[in-house]
């Protein structure tokens, strides 16, 4: 059985950023500006620290380290301190130590340094999913069903994913040798340097002749810009205007507020697409849409569900709340607040909850999601066979048609490629409403 999750199948990918924003993760806006540079408010006043408290704290580390049943130094005490400061406020404030700061800023840019294979676990050995076109691991010809038996001659097999993961991270240019097994043959050597990898967030395909499908999985840095290529693309692909655009954020846990802004732009011509509200001067922001429109006007579905948060709720609110487009599926997860990642000293950030984010409509969806327009739940689509039925065109001596034209006799379907909407319910339903609409406009 093969497990890969998506956050899994990246990790092989992972190891530097590049010009990451330090400010953008779940939803984040901008860093806030240091309290000297701010205006004169009550948030920027600082209140004297509580002497006792400080008293308290200092007399329990000191006991802890006296009578602890293991030593324990300073600098653990401390930070574990900070992270219980944090973990008392909101489930989405913490403290983020080096490795987490930088898988932030990974996650958040999409760019990452490593091999360029997605991968998954089949009976203990590490097993080559896909490689990623146009990367170290697809110009060294390594393919998808291979297993990686070693890495840098050190065995995998009854290693974690993220065991695995961790050995074959490392700086950029690094050479890494992997023992691949292809098809139950001998194993073999291939030796890759490490390079910047770029992980795409926007899929999308034409489902049919008419009908579009873009599906974004979260939301980087690029992502917006990824969305107006695939808007390009599918337009091209068809020849002409859209009948109609699946537009799927199912499942998408959010990321970067600026680029959820992009998106619901590239579908909007005028009005607000949300706003924030915080403590501090920089926490009040609103965006607007340009007039520009990518999408030409184009009927509209989105799928939304309970793993649709944050930055989709954020694309989710603003096109409903405008009328621009249809939601199915069912409520979304309901994070409403806006965190922004303020850098510190030795590799380390607080990411801190600074504001909450409204709809156009003045909508918070905090703890409570957004509700579809048409509520459509997960199911399976099963195809029935087709029975033994007969046609006026079969039977013998038929008449003709008396307006001219061939006759239609019963012919058997041939089994066709699979599609997408083949499998998924709700994105079939979303198709059939599209069809639905595009007859009723008469196209």
């Amino acid at each position: 059985m093969l497990f890969s999750s998506r956050l899994t199948s990246l990790a092989l990918t992972i190891a530097v950023v590049i010009g990451a924003p330090l400010a953008q993760a779940a939803g984040a806006a901008p860093a806030a500006a240091p309290a000297a540079s701010a205006p004169a408010n009550a948030a920027n006043i600082k209140a004297p620290l509580p002497l006792d408290e400080l008293r308290t704290f200092a007399e329990v580390m000191d006991r802890i380290k006296a009578a602890y049943v293991e030593p324990v130094d300073d600098k653990t005490l401390l930070e574990n301190a900070i992270k219980g400061m944090l973990s008392n406020l909101d489930p989405h404030s913490a403290y983020l130590g080096p490795e987490d700061f930088q898988e932030l800023q990974e996650s958040t840019s999409g760019e990452f340094g490593g091999l360029g294979i997605e991968v998954g676990v089949e009976d203990g050995f590490i097993k080559v999913v896909s490689p990623i076109d146009d990367t170290p691991a697809s110009k060294a010809g390594i393919e998808a069903g291979d297993l990686i038996v070693k890495i840098n001659g050190a065995p995998t097999q009854g290693q974690t994913m993220q065991e695995a993961v961790d050995k074959m991270r490392g700086k950029i240019g690094e050479k890494i040798t992997l023992t691949l097994v292809r098809d139950g043959g001998n194993p073999f050597d291939v030796t890759l340097a490490r390079a910047t990898i770029q992980v795409k967030s926007v899929k999308s395909q034409m489902l049919e002749p008419g009908y579009g499908y873009i599906r974004i999985t979260q939301f980087q840095v690029k992502t917006g810009e990824e969305v107006g290529k695939a808007l390009a693309k599918l337009r091209k692909e068809n020849g002409k205007k859209m009948n109609g655009l699946i537009l799927d954020l199912r499942n998408n846990p959010g990321g970067v507020l600026q680029a959820a802004v992009e998106v619901a732009d590239h579908f909007l011509t005028k009005g607000l697409i949300v706003y924030t509200k915080g403590r501090i001067a920089n926490s009040e922001l609103r965006f607007s849409a340009d007039p520009a429109d990518a999408s030409e006007g184009v009927p509209l579905v989105v799928l939304i569900n309970g793993g649709s948060a944050s930055a989709s709720e954020i694309v989710a609110g603003a096109l409903q709340d405008q009328k621009r487009g249809i939601l199915m599926g069912t409520d979304s997860f309901g994070k409403g607040s806006v965190q922004t990642v303020l850098p510190l000293a030795n590799d380390r950030a607080l990411k801190l909850t600074t504001a909450l984010y409204y709809t156009p409509n003045g909508r918070s969806i905090q703890a409570q999601g957004i509700n579809p327009d048409i509520e459509v739940k997960r199911a399976k689509v099963t195809t029935e066979a087709d029975g033994e039925n007969y046609k006026e065109a079969d039977l013998l001596g038929h008449l003709g048609n008396g307006n001219g034209g061939a006759d239609k006799p019963t012919t058997k379907s041939k089994a066709g490629k699979a599609r997408p909407q083949d499998d998924d319910y709700q994105l079939n339903q979303a198709l059939s409403l599209l069809k639905g609409l595009s007859v009723t406009r008469g196209n």
